[in-house]
């Protein structure tokens, strides 16, 4: 099992202007989601994990990128945990979350109500 790597904003950032990432996820439970997302991210929550990989048939080899609130939500460690526990080889989480992206400086989307579950 290969144990998912922690990269900090600067790594997230530069993943996503390279297009190193195939699977970007914001893992809050529905009771923290709020409707922000890190934009090219989309929301599965950390319990929906395993269906959400075994639905779409993603490749054991995906590269993906799971965060959550902060640094002190478990949600992102937890999530990355799992796929490891799966399979999934190419692995990173983004503790700081959302938190240390918007403290850069950095926008986020926002769902319309109705879309956040």
């Amino acid at each position: 099992m290969t144990t998912p790597r922690i990269i900090t904003v600067d790594e997230l950032a530069a993943a996503l202007r390279t297009s190193d990432v195939d699977e970007f996820w914001n893992v809050l439970t529905p009771d923290y989601f709020g409707g922000e997302l890190i934009p090219g991210s989309r929301w599965v929550s950390v319990d929906r994990v395993g269906r959400e990989t075994s639905t779409r048939g993603l490749d054991k080899n995906t590269r993906m990128i799971v965060y959550c609130s902060g640094s002190s939500c478990p949600n992102s460690r937890d999530a990355g945990a799992k796929l490891a526990t799966l399979g999934f080889t190419n692995v990173r989480v983004f503790e700081g979350g959302l938190e240390a992206w918007k403290a850069t400086g950095r926008g986020v989307e926002v769902l319309p109500k109705a879309t956040a579950a």
